[in-house]
């Protein structure tokens, strides 16, 4: 009688409690901290620039501390976030792979972790010598603990909770450097963050097809969202242009417009083909958005720091 041999194949896609047994990485849990989010903490520089301070030592090392601060204080909200999330992320199709779903990084020591980041982050802040920059990361921890426990799952409050946290960071930038936030700066950055929010959210919904783990999507429509995305991309080009006609000596405010305007509808066109679950990811991939973007930043450049 011939006798075949069965090779067991392991399962394409091994379940989580089989990723835990493969031990706690180092690497884990550096990628639970999602580095690559940081990116949206480039907004503190924001205002020490349009100030014209971020070239001078003083500006730029309060810039930087700034910029750390968030860091610390971002992925100590991330760790904890995924630490309470972590039951309905081992449902989702992709946040399942993360560190702390995938077993990779056990919840205890997420949640450790997260606390001592967030211990941390008023202390970095406070290397700056004052206690404005530490009260207003504070403040931002306050918000994300609101957002992760409570405000993410109130329709509406999520999206202005989700965009209060850029615009806080956008406001530490100043407070960092002690230059004035004039009402223009806040309008616009809060205005694009609700778009960003938005897209999010509407890219989240339609990647879900209705069975979406994140309760709060339910409440939504893609036509809303479309909706607050569409209105408020349209009244931040329009609080641009204003300020960037008003009262700037030289060329280079006004020709800013173009490129912002594109870097706009660029990323409108995207999340309507379905992209914009992460934005962080259009700013690092989308070759558009990254010319638009430098053009931006080119112009204000040289309307700021010419004389």
């Amino acid at each position: 009688m011939n006798e075949e041999t069965v090779v067991a194949r392991p399962p394409a896609d091994p379940p989580v409690v089989a990723r835990a047994a493969r031990g706690f990485s180092p690497a884990a849990l550096v990628r639970a901290c999602r580095p690559r989010q940081w990116l949206k903490n480039v907004l503190v520089f924001a205002a020490p620039a349009a100030a014209g301070v971020l070239v001078t030592g003083q500006g730029l090392l309060g810039s930087l501390i700034a910029f750390a601060a968030f860091c610390v204080a971002a992925s100590g909200t991330y760790l904890l976030n995924d630490a309470a999330d972590v039951e309905a992320d081992r449902r989702h199709p992709r946040k399942r792979h993360r560190p702390v779903a995938a077993g990779l990084v056990p919840v205890r020591l997420a949640r450790a972790a997260g606390v001592l980041l967030v211990a941390l982050a008023p202390a970095v802040a406070a290397l700056s010598g004052g206690w404005r920059l530490p009260a207003v990361v504070a403040g931002y921890l306050v918000l994300t603990f609101s957002y992760t426990y409570w405000l993410k799952h109130r329709e509406v409050v999520d999206l202005v909770a989700v965009a209060a946290c850029h615009v806080v960071r956008a406001y530490a930038g100043a407070v960092a450097v002690d230059v004035p936030v004039t009402r223009w700066f806040l309008v616009v950055v809060s205005l694009g963050s609700l778009q960003l929010v938005a897209g999010k959210r509407e890219a989240e919904l339609r990647a879900s097809d209705g069975g979406s783990t994140r309760a709060i999507l339910a409440a939504y429509t893609p036509g809303y969202l479309a909706g607050v995305r569409m209105m408020s991309s349209g009244a931040m080009i329009v609080t641009y242009c204003l300020w960037a006609l008003s009262d700037h000596p030289g060329p280079f405010h006004g020709i800013s417009i173009v490129p912002f305007v594109l870097m706009v509808l660029r990323h409108n066109l995207l999340v309507d083909r379905g992209a914009g679950e992460e934005p962080e990811e259009l700013a690092l991939r989308d070759r558009h958005i990254q010319a638009f973007v430098a053009l931006l930043l080119v112009s204000l450049a040289l309307g700021i720091y010419l004389p």
